[in-house]
């Protein structure tokens, strides 16, 4: 028995197909060409999408990610060259598309945790050409970007759930289970949009972060703006910014579980100094930890401050992915930051304007890394305003609007 029916996968495909024009400067024009890329557990979803995108007068192009067994072959069966090698026609490709929708499907949570980190490393460098690529033309909005989730048994062991159960709750995340999907995420566009506003107004210079397990100051810096429910990840309820990355003190606890490259990583604690982690800890993955912070100069900044309040959030328990994961409302809400390169769609001025020298001058940080830390804890975030005023904006879970 499927995990979705009909009308579950067009509803689907009808998200991500409005997530898709959200995260463009224009809506989508006939003939212009979609990318779908999918893990194979993901095919479903694929042909609901690519059956939606010929309705809508597209061009799509569907390409199959690599298995876990082919990856494995990659990283521990090839030579250098193989590493590095890239498939030929992906630039020209990257560089016609108008947008491109990621589906993942994992097969497996931790097969990469037997490689060594710096062999994925080095094969990213390889590609990150290619990623530059995507990265201008979604940052100039000609090219529109979504991410989504499909259940597997791989994710629903994981979380520790049944995949019946894992699969209703990503619908009950997505709001695949109301009469009209997309509504609901026009609406939350709109009420996300009403806080991001109201933050704005506020002329933020910091945030003062205070749980049980952490005191840490955030600088906010210039030409900034908040983010929400702009497309880029169906389920993505968060309110999130690129802080000042030379502007982060004081102590962060990430009491969620992570999974990177196939290590799980728990009990994170990071100390911070004029914007760089001095000290991390964990009480699962440590080694891997202090691996991936020394991947590259700026992995032991800060790229991402987000908040995610309760009443927007229908994620409520651990989804063993991070594209769930940081959306998680539960109980407290949350607040994650990421470990890397900064969220450039929280720059105010036109995206051609965002040199790497000006990104340098205004805090922007930058690395091949991007990591999230969740943590679920009940807190407080009071903002230092412009005149030097405190003001408190989000506690008990929510924003104080």
């Amino acid at each position: 028995m499927p995990l979705y029916d009909q009308t579950d996968m067009e509803n689907y495909a009808e998200v991500l197909t409005w997530a898709l024009n959200e995260s463009r400067e224009r809506p989508l024009r006939n003939s212009e060409m979609v990318l779908i890329r999918y893990d194979i557990p993901g095919l479903a979803l694929a042909e609901a999408l690519y059956s939606r995108l010929m309705d809508m007068h597209l061009m799509p192009v569907a390409m199959a990610q690599p298995t876990p067994y082919m990856e494995m072959e990659r990283y521990l069966n090839s030579s250098f060259g193989q590493l590095l090698f890239q498939q030929p026609g992906l630039s020209e490709l990257y560089s016609q598309t108008a947008g491109v929708i990621n589906i993942i499907a994992p097969e497996e949570l931790t097969y990469l945790q037997t490689v060594d980190p710096r062999t994925i490393a080095e094969a990213r460098r390889a590609d990150a050409p290619n990623r530059r690529i995507l990265q201008r033309r979604r940052q100039s909005g000609v090219m529109g970007w979504t991410t989504c989730l499909y259940p597997t048994e791989a994710l629903a062991k994981g979380s520790g759930m049944t995949l019946d159960e894992y699969a209703y709750a990503l619908k009950r995340a997505c709001w695949l289970n109301m009469p009209d999907p997309a509504a609901e995420w026009r609406r939350l566009k709109r009420e996300v949009g009403e806080v991001c506003a109201w933050l704005d107004s506020l002329s933020i210079r910091s945030l003062k972060v205070e749980s049980e397990d952490i005191d840490l100051t955030v600088g906010i810096g210039d030409n900034r703006r908040f983010v929400g429910v702009n497309g880029a990840n169906i389920p993505g309820y968060e309110i999130y910014v690129a802080p000042d990355a030379r502007k982060v003190d004081g102590t962060y606890y990430a009491d969620q579980p992570t999974l990177r490259y196939g290590h799980l990583v728990s009990g994170m604690a990071l100390d911070f100094s004029g914007g760089i982690a001095s000290r991390a800890e964990a009480e699962i993955g440590q080694m891997f930890v202090q691996q991936q912070l020394y991947s590259d100069a700026g992995a032991r900044r800060v790229g991402e401050f987000s908040l995610t309040d309760k009443r927007f959030s229908r994620v409520d328990r651990f989804m063993a992915h991070t594209l769930l994961d940081e959306n998680y409302g539960g109980e407290h809400g949350n607040c994650h930051l990421a470990l890397g390169g900064s969220v450039l769609e929280s720059f105010t001025g036109p995206p051609e304007m965002l040199t790497p020298e000006l990104e340098y001058e205004l805090g922007f940080n930058s690395s091949d890394m991007h990591w999230d830390l969740v943590n679920t804890q009940p807190k407080r975030v009071t903002a230092k305003l412009a005149d030097g005023s405190p003001k408190l904006i989000y506690e008990n879970g929510g924003f104080r609007i």
